[in-house]
């Protein structure tokens, strides 16, 4: 079976609000083994919502449609729907507004006159009920597409599909697998071309590349015709990305570089401070991400102003004269002081021009330095990362953890 997801709204197409039914719908119908072929989102209008479900029902068999059953003007979905219906009328449903009319009463209001539209619905079609509002879904037949409409509101469409439409839906023919496997350290194209033999579009598992944050990802997908056998496929594949990438190659999961450095503190049973200045705090809530850290991060200084790391950290007065606060020697006095000053076993610290001002021919925006100081190591590492100001201290604090996640690896041989 094949899917199309429908959003409808203003709201989503002006950019106002993120469309997050489609992802959850999305991952809903992987888990049932039902491929979602495309996502469309449209506007609160009803020949654009006619058009979009009649040519999703004519490419496929599932079309899960969310938003615009409201009382108010701008919501057209139903009339949509009725439209690529072949120009049904609208027809009250008697239980529906009985359902409607109580659910006021429990809350003690009135139902106004606009709210009886949520009680209309196209000739032919079923009325879905709704245990979390006023909006009822509907059920409906086009062609050879079975079309479920759901709410906009995130909670009641959630609880609309899990309760009244996924057991409704026929098991998938195969089951599918995903793996996330996340990399740090060098670009897309690098990766790339390490699993290009990997990468052809015919294949399974299949395996693609997404970028955010600094953070190559790639995205395993295996399918078989068991959960047992895709997973399996699914492991094979990653074993042999994680063998070509090597140490690129940081974990998978959320806060998978943050989980990658408490893995191995927590291994040695060793501990953490951080000390930042351009990243103001970012390293240590990056840290502190994962459950559990509390079982090897300390904590951490922000020194912003030179006096701070002076003051804070035991950066001598000469160093910063010398070299500036942008530098290679202040990076590694942050570490050596804050791992003293807290009795770690290890530091990382930070310290840069995330812009957009301040830099300069010599040090430009974006220039941070990283320090790391740890038994045995005493170092620090130029970057010159781009990007607004956000995104370099994003980029910085995430260097500095693969940094720390490095020398950890490298303790470890």
């Amino acid at each position: 079976m094949k899917a199309i997801i429908i959003s409808v709204g203003d709201e989503l197409t002006s950019g106002q609000t993120v469309d997050t039914n489609s992802a959850h719908l999305a991952r809903e119908l992987d888990g049932l083994g039902i491929h979602t072929a495309r996502h469309m989102t449209v506007g609160d209008d009803r020949e654009a919502v006619a058009g979009a479900i009649t040519a999703a029902a004519a490419q496929a068999e599932l079309v899960l449609v969310t938003g615009g059953l409201g009382p108010t003007a701008d919501d057209l979905t139903r009339q949509g729907l009725a439209d690529a219906m072949g120009g049904v009328e609208l027809v009250e449903d008697a239980a529906s507004l009985a359902a409607m009319e109580a659910f006021f009463r429990r809350r003690g209001r009135v139902m106004v006159a606009a709210n009886r539209i949520q009680a209309m619905f196209p000739a032919g079609s079923t009325p879905i009920a709704n245990s979390r509002g006023t909006a009822a879904g509907i059920a409906a037949k086009l062609g050879r597409a079975d079309v479920y409409v759901m709410p906009g509101v995130p909670v009641e469409m959630r609880r609309m599909f899990a309760e009244r439409i996924a057991p409704e839906l026929p098991a998938g023919t195969s089951a599918v697998v995903r793996r996330v496997l996340h990399t740090f350290g060098t670009g897309e194209s690098d990766v790339g071309s390490r699993l290009a033999d990997l990468m052809a579009r015919a294949t399974n598992p299949l395996i693609g590349t997404t970028v955010a944050a600094g953070l190559v990802s790639v995205r395993v997908t295996a399918r078989a015709q068991d959960a047992e056998a895709a997973r399996a496929m699914a492991d094979a594949a990653v074993a042999e990305v994680s063998s070509r990438l090597g140490d690129w190659v940081v974990g998978e999961g959320d806060h998978a570089m943050a989980a990658a450095v408490g893995a191995g503190l927590r291994e040695r049973g060793q501990t953490l401070v951080t000390a930042e200045s351009c990243t103001g705090g970012l390293i240590g809530k990056m840290v502190t991400d994962p459950a559990g850290s509390s079982d090897y991060y300390l904590g951490g200084v922000v020194s912003y102003a030179n006096a701070a790391k002076r003051d804070l950290l035991g950066v001598r007065e000469q160093t910063l004269a010398e070299h500036g606060a942008v530098s290679e020697p202040v990076a590694r006095e942050m570490a050596r002081g804050a791992r003293e000053r807290f009795g770690a076993d290890w530091a990382v610290s930070a310290t840069g021009i995330a812009g957009p001002g301040g830099g300069s021919e010599e040090k430009p925006v974006g220039l941070v330095y990283i320090g790391v100081s740890g038994p045995g190591v005493d170092e620090a590492h130029r970057h010159v990362l781009p990007g607004d100001r956000e995104t370099i201290r994003l980029r910085a604090a995430t260097a500095a953890l693969n940094h720390l996640r490095l020398a950890l690896r490298a303790k470890q041989h």
